[in-house]
């Protein structure tokens, strides 16, 4: 081999070392965001804010990525601010405000209307309803056995008599058997037909004089 041909494949190496380098810088240069003709204050200081820009918009709206994405642009801007400090750069390059979410107008939950409440059940042999008497009185037990009956201060025996719990709409309809200080007392059988389950008071009732 002679002399000129060494030297023509040393002269194609060191080519193909340059455009390698080359290559290399323009690699860097796309992922800084800055050529590396831009060694200049005002392109450095662009290409920190859009790198700043960046990681703050992954910041505001993360995803399963955002921390490798934030990670790998720190690197980059830690290296701009070398460049920036080598430079001589003072500008204050800071990444543009990120404006929140807007959430969407909450609808109000719909109102709900207040529940009616059914008209008043009737028990077996109940007679229809007649004129409310002692309004506001309550009703209690007698104590007294035997088929359902009421005893009654205010009606003679033999009176009937319809009692109605508002509280869970059953009603009873009786004869006063007995006398007593109350306008009506229900005996044990006639108040297990009307009462509330542990109750022994009616506090919400309607007395009716029936016929």
């Amino acid at each position: 081999m002679n002399r000129r041909t060494r030297m023509s494949g040393r002269a194609r190496k060191l080519l193909i070392g340059a455009a390698a380098a080359a290559l290399a810088g323009g690699a860097f240069a796309v992922s800084t965001g800055m050529s590396s003709a831009g060694e200049n204050c005002a392109g450095l200081d662009t290409a920190l804010r859009n790198n700043l820009d960046f990681i703050a918009a992954q910041r505001s709206a993360p995803d399963a990525l955002s921390d490798a994405r934030i990670a790998n642009r720190q690197a980059v801007v830690d290296l701009i601010n070398q460049r920036r400090a080598t430079a001589g750069c003072t500008g204050n390059a800071q990444a543009a405000p990120t404006k929140a979410p807007t959430k969407a107008p909450t609808k109000a939950a719909p109102t709900k209307a207040a529940p009616t409440k059914a008209a008043p059940t009737k028990a077996a042999g109940n007679a229809p309803g007649g004129e409310v008497v002692c309004k506001g009185s309550t009703v209690t037990l007698s104590g007294e056995g035997g088929a359902p009956a009421a005893a009654s201060g205010t009606f003679p025996i033999g009176t009937t008599l319809k009692v109605t719990n508002l509280d869970n709409n059953k009603s009873i309809t009786v004869k006063v058997a007995t006398p007593s200080g109350s306008c009506v007392l229900l005996n044990n059988a006639a108040f297990e037909e009307v009462r509330e389950a542990g109750k022994f008071l009616i506090r919400r009732a309607v007395i009716e004089r029936v016929g």
